[in-house]
């Protein structure tokens, strides 16, 4: 999961998915913005069944690739 969200973001963003790590913060070093974040949103519905809430539209759990991870293991643990 963290493979592809970091290969999302790298595509995104048109940034080497090297320098993309799981605690990387995406928006603090300037590889995210707004908008990413909107396609962000689009992309963990289409790939993993993830609806956010607007309450859920927060740094901590947007920030970084681990992030990302945990909210999705969060939210999926809800659904089950």
């Amino acid at each position: 999961m963290e493979n592809k969200i970091r290969q999302f973001i790298a595509e995104a963003t048109f940034t080497d998915p090297e320098i993309i790590k799981n605690d990387t913060l995406i928006f603090d070093e300037g590889i995210f913005d707004s908008m990413g974040l909107l396609n962000l949103i689009n992309y963990l519905d289409t790939e993993f069944g993830i609806a956010a809430e607007d309450s859920d539209l927060k740094e901590e759990n947007f920030g970084s690739v681990e992030r990302i991870t945990a909210f999705i293991e969060r939210k999926k643990a809800v659904v089950k």
